[in-house]
């Protein structure tokens, strides 16, 4: 359109305001200055494009304290327990993190239920307990590839969680329904775990404390929300630091870096019906690529490419296997490829999804990452699945919320559920000022 017409204004603002959706500040602000230069009496893009360049300030001192910055928010967590500054308040009343024998803490499952239980009342715990959990899933979450491997023995089920988005109370129906981990039984969150919902951080504590808890049956992928900027837009980094402080959201956001980004779901027992369409590994199994997002600009990623990605460490930025791809691309029904609706990544289509699975010997893909009115759907011939676990989404939506139960052989059960009765939930309450309203 600006092509067809420069000085098509609204064409400006809407460029802006996709910018704006995916952290390109200094291009959203070329653009409300080019729509200032049509319209100088706009005050409404005038204030736009004021808290955007706060923003794009903020965001560039904080990129070059943190190159600054020589310890790992780990290490520093771990220093300052060290020198007392992070000790449990003697006044607190609530679940008790137990020890072990030499008094070094330790988790069970009566913890994570009495947690639960305090948080559904609305109380908090203890800042040091928050920093516990998160560093004792860290050590899991470091000695993992950046695609995980996990094999479902005979017997045994796993099930597939889409995006919740800081709705705990929806998340506390789901683990109803699934069941919490335990040795028998694994969940796979496939990323967005925080932002937008309001309770964002209790959230992501429960699943790093099962994490703790159950490193072997309780798997989380980083989603395009795990992420700083998005934290920064979408309400994360504003609910950590008012709950518990700046050095805990630090200490999440490394979390975020050490996720992994994919996790590859592989069958033990083959299929009872083996259907001359499906795609089987070389075992003869099914088995399935869960990512957040979805596939590549290109048919010759590997599955052993995802898995040498370094991740640690690293923010998606906007370019790369990492981002680009497997954290932000969608599907769409036309062959091929196309332009992202969203202004990050690509859509791919049916047959590039048939192309990547033939050749890696992948049964489907399951990914997240959109808002599914029946809480999931299936694409591309069967072999995409879309699975969206956060019901009404922002009390808005209308949508189920939904799960995906794999068993031994490979079968999928779906299992959709509806929002339940939550204190009010206010979105984007922690987000960053002056962009709230615009990106929602």
């Amino acid at each position: 359109a600006i092509q067809l017409d420069p000085k098509y204004a609204k064409a400006y603002y809407r460029r802006a305001t996709c910018y704006l959706q995916t952290m390109k500040y200094k291009q959203a602000i070329a653009d409300f200055k080019k729509l200032l230069a049509l319209e100088p009496q706009n005050q409404l893009v005038r204030m736009q494009m004021d808290s955007t360049q706060k923003i794009l300030r903020k965001a560039e001192f904080e990129k070059a304290i943190e190159m600054e910055e020589e310890k790992s928010a780990v290490v520093r967590c771990y220093e300052i327990i060290a020198e007392g500054g992070c000790d449990v308040d003697k006044s607190y009343t609530g679940p008790v993190l137990p020890t072990d024998d030499n008094g070094k803490f330790t988790i069970d499952i009566q913890f994570v239920r009495d947690m639960i239980q305090w948080f559904k009342d609305g109380k908090s715990i203890p800042r040091r307990y928050v920093w516990e959990i998160a560093l004792g899933a860290h050590l899991y979450f470091e000695r993992e590839a950046s695609l995980v491997d996990v094999d479902i023995p005979d017997g045994q089920t796993i099930d597939v969680i889409g995006d919740v988005h800081g709705q705990f109370y929806d998340y506390l129906h789901l683990l109803s329904l699934t069941g919490e981990p335990s040795g028998t039984h694994s969940l796979l969150m496939n990323g967005d775990l925080v932002d937008r919902g309001s309770w964002s951080v209790e959230v992501i504590v429960v699943a790093l404390a099962f994490k703790w808890l159950y490193p072997k049956n309780m798997y989380i992928n980083r989603g395009n929300h795990e992420s700083k900027e998005m934290n920064r837009t979408y309400g994360f980094e504003g609910e950590a630091k008012h709950k518990f402080g700046e050095q805990t959201y630090k200490l999440f956001a490394h979390l975020f870096t050490e996720m992994p980004l994919a996790t590859l779901v592989s069958a033990t027992k083959p299929p009872i019906a083996k259907s001359k369409a499906a795609i089987l590994s070389p075992e003869g199994m099914k088995r399935y690529f869960v990512v957040h997002g979805g596939l590549f600009s290109k048919d010759n990623v590997t599955l052993d490419d995802v898995r040498k990605i370094q991740r640690i460490g690293h923010q998606p930025g906007q370019e790369g296997l990492m981002c680009t791809y497997l954290l932000w691309t969608d599907p769409q029904e036309l062959p091929g490829r196309g332009p992202s609706k969203r202004g990050v990544g690509i859509a791919f289509g049916p047959d590039v999804t048939r192309r990547w699975c033939e050749a890696n010997g992948v049964t489907g893909i399951i990914r997240s990452h959109e808002v599914r009115q029946e809480g999931y759907s299936v694409e591309h011939d069967g072999l995409c699945t879309t699975v969206f676990s956060a019901p009404n989404y922002v009390d808005q939506a209308g949508n189920k919320g939904a799960f995906i139960r794999i068993d031994a052989q490979g079968n999928q059960e779906y299992t959709q559920f509806d929002a339940q009765p939550h204190p009010p939930m206010k979105p984007m309450a922690y987000a960053s000022s002056g962009l709230a309203n615009l990106l929602m």
